[in-house]
């Protein structure tokens, strides 16, 4: 579990105007969703929540503290500028310890598998799965080894390993990696197949008719036509 903290502020005053006041502070208007569906509504420092956050994933558990009392809960949504990119608003949902929950966990592809080195490419159609445990049994994310792939070969999400404690909830037969040839080189193959069956331009059919009107062989004289009587 992630050790990431941040310092939050409870928030008394709401609406548009109050929350840009906030952002000229440095700071950012930010909303905690408790399993019960009540919201507090905080406000917390823009650059600790920008460099403690980088590069956590959806399922990172982070600790918020505010005035004295501790919350543990995930950043489900962060709004930003579509201009600067700065933050403009944060949500947190509060997860509760002892509690099981569902979350989404990222996979991490890792090892270059046999396949790869042999000519194929590696394709990851899936990125993350559901899950269900405790707080404290959550995977930020998951290590999904391929090494031992080979082309033609697929891992699915019943083949990746869990800890003790972590159920899952995604659909086994998911595809979380395949290898496979590119699919310029799969044509030219069955180009190249279908080659091989075809009869060479021109020829014909085994145990076809000759067509009709077709000219005798070389050397071989045409069929002799009787001379009509001559009238005297």
């Amino acid at each position: 579990m992630s050790k990431v903290v941040l310092q939050a502020k409870n928030r008394q005053e709401t609406g548009s105007a109050h929350a840009r006041r906030i952002r000229r502070n440095g700071r950012i208007p930010v909303v905690m969703y408790g399993r019960s569906g009540k919201a507090i509504s905080l406000d917390l420092d823009a650059h600790e929540f920008s460099t403690g956050t980088k590069g956590i994933s959806e399922s990172t558990i982070v600790k918020v503290e505010v005035e004295g009392k501790t919350y543990e809960a995930f950043v489900k949504n962060t709004q930003r500028n579509i201009i600067d990119g700065k933050i403009l608003h944060v949500d947190f949902y509060e997860v509760e310890s002892g509690v099981i929950l569902r979350a989404k966990v990222s996979l991490l592809i890792v090892g270059n598998p046999i396949g790869v080195r042999e000519g194929g490419n590696l394709e990851n159609p899936l990125h993350e799965i559901e899950v269900e445990c405790l707080p404290k049994d959550l995977p930020e994310r998951i290590e999904v080894d391929v090494s031992g792939l080979k082309v033609n070969q697929s891992l699915h999400v019943r083949d990746i390993p869990l800890a003790e404690g972590v159920k899952l909830i995604s659909a086994e037969d998911q595809v979380v990696a395949l290898v496979k040839f590119a699919r310029a080189e799969a044509a030219a193959a069955a180009t190249a197949e279908a080659a091989g069956a075809t009869p060479a331009a021109g020829a014909a059919p085994t145990g076809a008719a000759p067509a009709a009107g077709k000219a005798p062989a070389a050397g071989k004289a045409p069929a002799a036509t009787p001379a009509k009587d001559k009238k005297n």
